[in-house]
């Protein structure tokens, strides 16, 4: 019998979800509260409950070719860095081109998510939704929980004295879409992530002063890396992760802020992380394009923690000097919760939620409720999410098999205690990860992770790819169950696609042997140049 799944939220994960089901021949429903697909890259001028928001600026943070879903690669004219609104086509291109728009029910909202009276024997759980003020109850074989961790703000409000005295506008990044609020204000960002800096960095267009307030400082690096090719694409590769993984960790965390440094000297801006000397741990740095330019013609000043709040003002600690502020930005991240599922199914705390492979209660009967998308991996998020449902779709079905229950549970605590690796990096908060290292192990549980020893034997250029080149999705569609005929294809043309949208204006070569005679004339040059100096 076809089982029914039901997938809770049509954004990037929900998407994949309902595509890795038809691959698998289960039955999905998909329930998106909205009336649109895209989730956290759909822009809207108004904040809705329940799903996240973005600015109207946003650019992804990973390349278009990393980025990209194992099968279906971006257009290659899109370019490297794609804004909200190209991501949001790419998704509405994947939705049309694999038929996923039929199985969305749209602005039906999940009110609860419970395990039916059998569901020992059965597994299937009983879900009411509502749309249009008329709530409806169906059972369902299994459930994909997609809703993300970036709708619900954080904003400890009381870590921050005075701040009920504040005489200003004060707000959480969430409500941030255009940089035309901070027209000739003096703006405080607080708050050393991706969308703090890019808030800051707008704003210091417009406004009359702008400062961000850190306490622990962060390593900043461009999404333009060597020889002008996004920083993911050269640096998340197999050899290179080889080479970290291999280092003890705390050359490996130096070798990588060594790396950092080597843009501009962070200590010289006001960036350097304050626990820089903990050698074994490593935050997640900010990519931003602007922040050191901004910094250095004085748009925009780095500031230590908050110490007090006034009226109009605030006060630094370590500083007894008052910083006159109109606007306050809280850049403070956000918390996640399962409003629709009893606590007893996924308890969450302090951040955390005991999930083996941050994907599966361990403690159900049948393995048939999963989490997906709720990881933080150092990378894109789409290939995470995507090799996520495969897996999850393919348990569902009976092909895979969850371990014993003390074997998930001793594993989900022995990530909450996020030990310091020996080797390789180790990461500040739990719910970050190595990528490559994650989608590699879910990879091999499928069976479709690439063996480039064998690969070498059978296609030695395809190996060199995979394994000197950035790891890119599509290597997991070379093998195994989903093998996609068009994987070789793209991974060997993966670089044309990057060049393409950037390589616009294209100057002829000179001839080799002028070019050979020039370099002659210029070594011969240089010798003279030698020999005359030591006469």
């Amino acid at each position: 019998m076809v089982k029914r799944v039901a997938i809770i939220g049509a954004g990037v994960s929900g998407l994949t979800s309902i595509k890795c089901c038809l691959d698998e021949g289960l039955e999905p429903s998909c329930f998106e509260r909205s009336d649109d697909i895209g989730g956290l890259w759909r822009f809207t001028e108004d904040v809705e409950d329940g799903r996240p928001s973005l600015y109207k600026s946003m650019v992804s943070n990973t390349c278009k070719e990393m980025s990209a879903f194992t099968d279906f690669p971006y257009p290659e004219d899109f370019p490297v860095f794609v804004s909200n609104s190209q991501v949001l086509e790419y998704l509405r291109m994947y939705a049309k081109h694999f038929g996923l728009l039929k199985h969305i029910q749209f602005k039906t909202t999940v009110i609860s998510v419970r395990k039916c009276p059998d569901f020992s024997a059965t597994g299937q759980w009983a879900i009411v939704t509502e749309s249009n003020g008329k709530q409806e109850s169906s059972v369902f074989d299994a459930v994909m929980v997609c809703i993300g961790y970036l709708s619900d703000p954080s904003l400890p409000l009381e870590s921050f004295p005075g701040i009920e005295t504040f005489q200003g506008e004060y707000f959480h990044s969430r409500y941030y879409k255009h940089p035309d609020v901070f027209e000739g204000k003096r703006v405080l960002v607080i708050g050393m992530g991706n969308s703090g800096v890019d808030i800051a960095v707008e704003a210091s267009r417009v406004a009359k002063k702008v400062m961000i307030s850190t306490g622990r400082g962060a390593w900043v690096i461009s999404r333009v890396f060597d020889n002008g090719y996004p920083w993911d694409m050269v640096f998340l590769t197999r050899f290179m992760n080889v080479i970290r993984n291999s280092l003890p960790g705390p050359i490996t965390t130096w070798l990588v802020a060594h790396r950092t440094s080597q843009w501009f000297d962070h200590a010289n801006y006001g960036l350097i992380p304050k626990d820089r000397y903990i050698l074994d741990v490593i935050r997640e740095p900010v990519l931003n394009d602007d922040l050191p330019g901004c910094i250095i013609t004085g748009k925009i000043t780095i500031k230590p923690s908050l110490k007090e709040i006034k009226e109009n003002s605030v006060i630094f600690q370590n500083s007894p000097t008052e910083e006159p502020v109109d606007i306050i930005v809280f850049a403070t991240g956000y918390k996640f919760s399962f409003p629709f599922l009893e606590e007893s199914v996924v308890k969450v705390e302090k951040k955390q939620a005991s999930l083996y492979k941050y994907i599966f209660p361990p403690h159900l009967e049948k393995p048939t409720l999963a989490v997906i998308g709720l990881i933080k991996p150092f990378g894109a998020v789409m290939p995470v999410v995507e090799i996520q449902a495969r897996w999850v779709t393919r348990v569902f079905k009976g092909l895979c098999q969850l371990p014993p229950v003390s074997t998930m549970v001793e594993e989900i605590n022995e990530t909450k205690k996020n030990k310091i690796r020996w080797f390789g990096l180790s990461y500040d908060e739990i719910l970050k990860t190595d990528c490559l290292v994650y989608i590699d192990e879910l990879a091999s549980l499928i069976g479709t992770k690439p063996n480039v020893l064998a690969l070498l034997l059978k296609d030695p250029v395809l190996a060199m790819k995979i394994f000197f080149g950035p790891c890119t999705a599509y290597q997991y569609r070379l093998t195994g169950p989903g093998k996609w005929n068009g994987a070789r294809h793209a991974i060997l043309t993966q670089w044309d696609r990057t060049v393409k949208p950037t390589r616009t204006r294209v100057v002829e070569e000179p001839p080799n042997f002028c070019f050979n005679l020039l370099k002659l004339i210029s070594l011969f040059a240089l010798f003279a140049a030698i020999f005359l100096g030591f006469k």
